[in-house]
């Protein structure tokens, strides 16, 4: 798919999808619920909609296709829940590790085999009798485990006490996942690394999902590599529960101010700073956007904190690598965990984006092409979180043809 931007102008107010990181933990909240929760604005992302089908399902096997979350979610749903389940998902979901979240449940009374590799789905529950309500897991892997077990731990007989080990990575996913709880009367402590969830039920209520803060940040990228920009995001927060909210911060490094209004947050263009630096630990679903941004702007980066980001749709840092390569720029990576992008820009005359069938990376250098037309294949991956995302783009002006 070849996209360009003729005018390199954006002026619009973006309707945005809304979060699927909030619509996924408001979803298994809702089905832990006896009593009745409404749930409004609730994703229309694949990952979501996948979500939904399966917590309806009484299959005993549940394919959650490429959905992350949903995999990690539902393992500890179905668990808690004692249902004798199959968990199972596509090929590259078949080799992005469980084993975490496997020895968590384990330890708290889990009967779970593997049926094809230790460690990795798919995966069965034989059965579930809780033996002890104290785990411990590792803090620096994926903050999913841990709001994996938080979601389900209120309604387990003995409740949970989780001891996260190491340093904690995502740490405002955990406490979105804590918030989004206590607005349905869950109460918890959080003392040094110990978060504890006494058994207890969750209340009746209703909560309306924000906008996406993951997909507001490719509408911040365009902002910064427009010549002119005055693009209002609908209904954001400045009290969001997201930790993608970041990207706030992010940009101001990278030329774009943030004004909040009742209805949502306006984007201008400012001077960027001489050099780049930011730790994505905490919010690692930013970093494909800013990555590629950094080398469109011409500058000198460092980013670090990226070591979750081999374990995603793809490894994603060696997908930056080989894509920021045939735009004419060779970025330094260092272990698992760091990037450096040199000064000196890119230069764009219509090469072709490979996506590894990562939403993310089809939306994270599509903004690019306000600089010079791209192509970018399998553009439907977007589908996975943003569906009306090439739609929004064209009502930015951005020029899209097959």
């Amino acid at each position: 798919m070849k996209i360009f931007h003729p005018s390199k102008t954006v002026k619009l107010d973006v309707p945005l999808v809304s979060s699927k990181s909030e619509s996924n933990r408001a979803l298994i909240i809702q089905a832990s619920a006896k009593e009745t929760i409404e749930l409004g604005n609730i994703s229309k992302a694949r990952d979501t909609q996948t979500m939904m089908r399966l917590l309806a399902s009484n299959d005993e096997t549940l394919d959650v296709l490429d959905a992350g979350t949903t995999m990690r979610f539902l393992t500890a749903y179905v668990t808690a829940n004692n249902r004798k389940t199959i968990m199972t998902g596509t090929a590259r979901m078949q080799e992005r590790p469980i084993g975490i979240l496997v020895d968590a449940l384990r330890s708290l009374g889990a009967e779970v085999e593997y049926l094809k590799n230790d460690g990795y789905p798919p995966h069965k529950i034989n059965g579930f009798t809780q033996k002890t309500d104290t785990v411990s897991i590792r803090g620096d892997v994926s903050s999913q485990y841990i709001s994996a077990l938080l979601l389900v731990g209120p309604t387990l007989p003995q409740g949970i006490k989780l001891v996260l080990e190491g340093t904690v990575a995502s740490k405002p996913y955990i406490m979105m996942t804590l918030s989004l709880m206590e607005r349905f009367g869950v109460k918890y402590t959080w003392e040094d690394n110990t978060i504890t969830v006494a058994p207890q039920e969750y209340k009746a209520g209703n909560y309306t999902i924000e906008s996406d803060w993951s997909g507001a940040s490719y509408w911040y990228s365009i902002a910064a590599l427009s010549e002119e920009a005055d693009i209002k995001i609908m209904h954001l927060r400045e009290d969001s529960l997201q930790g993608d909210k970041a990207i706030v911060e992010i940009m101001e490094q990278l030329g774009v101010k943030s004004t909040f209004e009742a209805d949502g947050v306006r984007l201008t263009k400012t001077e960027k700073a001489e050099k780049f630096f930011f730790d994505f630990t905490h919010c690692p679903d930013l970093a494909q956007t800013i990555v590629s941004l950094v080398a469109a702007l011409g500058m000198e980066g460092r980013m670090i904190g990226l070591q979750s980001l081999r374990i995603k749709e793809t490894d994603r840092i060696a997908a930056l690598q080989n894509e920021i390569k045939k735009l004419g720029l060779e970025i330094e990576v260092i272990g698992d965990e760091e990037i450096i992008v040199p000064a000196g820009g890119i230069s764009i005359d219509g090469q072709t984006i490979h996506t590894y069938e990562d939403h993310r990376m089809a939306m994270a250098f599509a903004p690019l092409s306000i600089l010079g037309e791209l192509n970018i294949d399998e553009p439907e991956v977007v589908a996975k979180s943003y569906p009306s995302y090439w739609e929004d783009l064209t009502a930015a002006g951005f020029k899209i043809e097959d």
